[in-house]
């Protein structure tokens, strides 16, 4: 027997002791939710928080987030502004102690802040450490002030600078999330607007403006009504059954806002619940007093005037049915599951929040009785329609028991295994997809269930009718999970679940009739991840005798590309020559360029228009507009210099401003300096191309003499054709015709038109498919968008598809993202 190796020596050596930015770069998960997307955000709202206190605090009124082009983004605000001053005791600006020391901060006084959504002091701290570069911009006693920050340290460290007069207060933070952390994730903006339309309903009377300069997008926020006018929002796509209830009373400091309504068709629970602004999807106390005292004020008052049924006692899921409620609680010293707050925990707010609903529904109840009995009627018919759904829930237990002996479909074409984990359920559309899919497959551990025809819409089906459709009942038999228990999960036969339709208009009705299907009669299934969308090839290729798929969008550019590349050579006038590698590199980089140069188009400037102010290759990045005239910069210190000569000539100091119009108020002079982030972006990747021999001049087209035609300056060359290539821009679309030469590319349309081996290496082979998760993060606006999409009315659905179809991609629309 062999003795164990001797642990190495466990001494002072091995103790490590990380402070601030190092601590939350080492173990990021302590402060943020995750390094993917999700993380990010909550970047963005801890900064937003931190502008909506300023608002609760009484001195703020606009919030603006904007999504920049360089992957940046910013939010400020017109409150009182960071202090800059040095801080006695830390010897360094307050500023920098704000934004970089874990514990320094305005969170903990209550001097400063009543109540706070940023309860730990921790988020600007969290964006510092988290971002490659942080730019804090103070407006703050007529003064403007800048500090800029590297991965949590200040690149200056004690240095705040002066960078004019400011004709406002408040504070602006930029940052640039750090991919060493977040890897390539961008910021999303519809969950963004989300976010902000919630905290602008919370906060009635707040501005709060959303920029995403990516699609050139705009939204404003701004809700007199607060959470009455939310409820009411939520329930827009609905017809209500009353006017929204709204409860709002002040308890040993405890503010409770509560705005409730029931919708007539309504067959589910729906509440928001936030404390201190911060969303709690697992609820908590006050979710849990909200309930109890709805549920014994509503019992009380039906008994009292005897309107319910004799044969029905009512329980509590009964009260809640068809109801929407936002349930928003302030106090001073929250108690939260986890940093980020997903439930709250006080054990005094559960009392607090139940007597008030009891107190004010009460006196609701006896001031609007004709609401009354509209709203008993409600949880009389949602008692009634609970013990019929039992009965037909039976019926579905006695039903699959004679399906097909067994329980199981006849069509249901089965796998060998019996391990749940390993094996997969295609819900194949058509039979002849279906044969190929029977033939494709593996056997031992793929099972396939062929449908026929469209199932059907469960959106706007009853319950018992369920089982009238031979299609959801094959589903049902063949999954194995039994409706009647929705929360049970334990007889499920196959790990994954996995949509298979075409990619045409049909196959995505089909797909969102299935996943309304599992949304409503089987969410667990989607809660756990055991919902699956397969993405079968996009394209058909056929070049001379050969036909084969391709995948995706990206996939199709990139061989075109390749195929483009092959025995091209590109040249420059002055003799410099590209192919292979090195053209496919210049190709990534021109590529790379577009998106940016396109927005500074959007703005109404060009390349051409830049550079005379350009330098070294570079573009400038701020724009400063004064008295009606563009000055162009490169950095904020040449801004400075600017500022100060300008206010010499003119005798009055420059005023940092949102406009540089004059105010009549002062006898200021006002500018306007502006960070087109497009151009930061753009900037890195010329400084690429300059490192190739290419100037900026390149990239625009050549000037054209009156009378004479413009000199190419550069050749694009294949086999013995040669072609002019007017300026760098156009050389991506010119490969790519090269490419498509002797190809025939058509939009692929039915998974029938693939034989068995195809269909297999495309779709079902494990290591080459590509399978979409279906997951669910908020339920109330997964339930709004199946509403709207498959619902009765046809208007809302046609107007969500044309607000939402401008920015959706083709690859999207393809797959029914």
């Amino acid at each position: 027997m062999e003795t164990p190796a001797p642990a190495a020596d466990y001494t002072h050596k091995n103790i490590q002791h990380l402070k601030d930015a190092d601590h939350i770069r080492k173990r990021p998960d302590m402060y943020i939710p995750d390094t993917s997307v999700r993380g990010m955000h909550h970047l963005v709202y801890e900064l937003v928080y931190n502008s909506v206190d300023e608002f609760l605090a009484g001195f703020c009124k606009h919030v603006t987030v904007t999504v920049h082009v360089d992957g940046s983004l910013s939010v400020g605000d017109d409150g009182r502004g960071i202090p800059v001053d040095m801080h006695p005791e830390l010897k360094i600006p307050t500023l920098q102690a704000v934004m970089t020391l874990v514990g320094a901060g305005g969170k903990f006084d209550n001097n400063a802040y009543k109540v706070s959504a940023g309860l730990h002091g921790m988020g600007a701290k969290a964006v510092t450490a988290l971002s490659e570069l942080t730019k804090a911009e103070v407006r703050r006693d007529g003064r403007t002030y800048l500090q800029e920050f590297e991965r949590g340290k200040p690149k200056v460290p004690g240095e705040v600078k002066d960078i004019g007069a400011a004709d406002r207060t408040g504070t602006k933070i930029t940052f640039w999330p750090d991919p060493e952390i977040f890897g390539d994730s961008q910021f999303n903006g519809d969950t963004l607007s989300d976010r902000l339309r919630e905290l602008a309903f919370l906060n009635k009377s707040l501005h709060i403006t959303f920029r995403d300069e990516r699609v050139n997008r705009e939204e404003i926020f701004f809700y007199e009504g607060g959470v009455a006018e939310y409820v009411a929002w939520m329930n827009r796509n609905e017809d209500a059954l009353h006017l929204p209830i709204h409860i709002f009373k002040e308890v040993d400091n405890v503010k409770v806002e509560v705005a409730l309504q029931y919708t007539v068709a309504g067959e589910t629970e729906i509440v928001r619940c936030y404390a201190n602004n911060q969303f709690n999807p697992n609820g908590g106390t006050h979710l849990s007093g909200f309930r109890a005292g709805l549920t014994r004020t509503l019992k009380d008052y039906g008994e009292r005037e005897k309107l319910f049924k004799n044969d029905i006692t009512p329980v509590g899921e009964d009260f809640r049915e068809g109801m929407t409620a936002v349930i928003n609680i302030t106090l001073p010293n929250p108690q939260f599951e986890a940093q980020t707050k997903i439930r709250l925990n006080n054990p005094e707010v559960e009392g607090i929040v139940s007597s008030t609903v009891s107190e004010v529904l009460s006196k609701y109840l006896e001031e609007n009785p004709k609401e009354a009995k509209k709203i008993i009627a409600k949880v009389n018919l949602a008692a009634e329609a609970r013990e019929a759904e039992a009965k037909a829930r039976r019926a579905v237990r006695e039903r699959k028991n004679l399906l097909s002996g067994g329980g199981l479909p006849g069509k249901l074409l089965d796998c060998t295994s019996k391990d749940r984990d390993s094996s997969e359920l295609f819900l194949v559309e058509g039979d002849s997809a279906g044969g190929s899919a029977e033939g494709g497959r593996d056997r031992m551990y793929q099972a396939v269930l062929p449908l026929r025809g469209k199932p059907l819409n469960v959106e706007k089906a009853r319950f018992e009718h369920l089982l009238n459709n031979q299609e959801i009942s094959s589903i049902i038999a063949a999954v194995g999970t039994d409706i009647g228990n929705p929360d049970d999960i334990s007889k499920l036969r196959y790990g994954k679940i996995i949509i298979l339709t075409d990619a045409d208009i049909d196959g995505q009705h089909i797909r969102t009739l299935l996943l309304t299907f599992f949304f409503r009669q089987m969410r667990k299934l989607v809660e756990a991840g055991n919902i699956f969308v397969a993405r079968p090839p996009l394209f058909k290729v056929e070049q001379k005798k050969q036909t084969r798929f391709i995948k995706t969008q990206v996939e199709l550019q990139t061989e075109l590309i390749t195929r483009g590349l092959d025995k091209t050579r590109f040249k420059t006038v002055k003799g410099r020559s590209f192919e292979g590698t090195e053209l496919k590199t210049l190709l990534d980089l021109l590529n790379r360029l577009e998106q940016p140069l396109q927005i500074l188009e959007r703005r109404g400037f060009s390349v051409n228009t830049l550079l005379p102010a350009s330098r070294n290759g570079q573009l400038p990045l701020y724009l400063v507009k004064l008295g009606g005239r563009d000055h162009w910069f490169h950095t904020v210190e040449e801004i400075d210099v600017f500022r100060v000569d300008e206010g010499k000539k003119l005798g009055k100091e420059l005023a940092v401003s949102d406009s540089d119009e004059k105010k009549p108020e002062d006898d200021k002079v006002h500018y306007l300096m502006e960070e087109l982030h497009e151009l930061r972006s753009a900037n890195r990747t010329l400084e690429k191309l300059g490192e190739l021999g290419f100037e900026l001049a390149d990239i625009v087209p050549p000037v054209q003499i009156a009378g004479r035609e413009a000199v190419a300056k550069f050749s694009l060359e294949q086999n013995e054709d040669t072609y002019n290539i007017a300026n760098l821009r156009d050389l991506v679309g010119e490969v790519r015709k090269f490419g498509e030469k002797g190809l025939k590319i058509t939009r692929f349309k039915g998974l029938g038109e693939m034989d068995p081996q195809e269909l297999w290496e495309t779709t079902l082979d494990p290591s080459k498919r590509t399978l979409l998760r279906v997951t669910m993060t908020d339920a109330q606006k997964a339930h709004e968008l199946f509403r709207t999409l498959m619902g009765e009315e046809v208007e809302k659905r046609r107007s969500y598809i044309f607000e939402k179809a401008i920015n959706v991609s083709r690859e999207e629309i393809d797959y029914g993202a």
